[in-house]
């Protein structure tokens, strides 16, 4: 009877070891958003998401896994099961909303105009043109850009970019003249001290959501969750703090 009563209770601590262990989902990022997401000089990924993310996870009981990708196919990846989420600064916009489902806001930003810091062009001026104009391909703001010259007839000349960093190496090389690009980056990009300024917005505010599969009900709810305590902690301010003020 002891060696049954041994073997049952050995039984349910298998049993619970396996219940407990953590499910594991992928995150897919951009791997040069900073200070959103990015790959440090070590090789890891890091930002304010991807830190907020694994506190959630912690929090939430379950394992992520950031893995870079380039911001163009990021969508389609998620479509195709390659990726669970993608946390990693991306704007909830109709046309994003219409093929996946968005955890709850959990940032507000600017849509901005960066030009060298000697210049003197204005945003209005930027996007009235003639003006070389570059924007990360793939993002809300390549979309707006795209739609509001067609549909206004406008005269800027738009140059594509892999992300938003690129971007402001060609501006300081004089290669265009403004990017069209989210404040925070922006912002990113004065902090370490390049030549750079914001003229001005563009565009509405954006907000930021976590992008999901739509059938993904469970996922959702444990990012929402997720979200909401982590804004009660005092680890939200820290983030912010360390990646979103100068």
């Amino acid at each position: 009877m002891k060696k049954l009563s041994c073997i049952l209770a050995a039984f349910a601590v298998l049993c619970m070891a396996v219940s407990a262990q953590a499910k594991t989902y992928i995150n897919g990022i951009d791997a040069n958003y900073p200070p959103f997401a990015y790959v440090g000089e070590d090789g890891k990924p890091a930002g304010f998401d991807v830190e907020s993310m694994n506190w959630i996870a912690k929090t939430m009981n379950f394992e992520v896994q950031h893995q870079p990708m380039d911001w163009d196919g990021i969508i389609p990846a998620l479509l195709n099961k390659k990726i669970s989420m993608v946390c990693s600064g991306m704007s909830i916009s109709p046309e994003r909303a219409a093929v996946v489902q968005f955890s709850e806001p959990y940032f507000t930003i600017q849509k901005v105009i960066l030009v060298p810091a000697a210049s003197s062009l204005t945003a209005d001026q930027v996007m009235s043109g003639p003006t070389k104009l570059g924007v990360q391909r793939g993002t809300n703001e390549h979309e707006l850009l795209e739609t509001r010259k067609e549909e206004k007839k406008l005269s800027y000349e738009l140059r594509f970019y892999d992300s938003a960093p690129l971007a402001v190496e060609d501006l300081l090389n004089g290669r265009i003249e403004a990017i069209a690009m989210d404040s925070a980056p922006a912002q990113d990009a004065i902090n370490k001290g390049k030549a750079v300024k914001i003229a001005g917005t563009f565009a509405d505010d954006d907000v930021f959501g976590v992008a999901i599969r739509k059938e993904d009900k469970e996922l959702l709810d444990l990012v929402n969750e997720g979200y909401r305590r982590l804004r009660n902690d005092p680890y939200w301010k820290e983030l912010q703090a360390k990646y979103l003020t100068k």
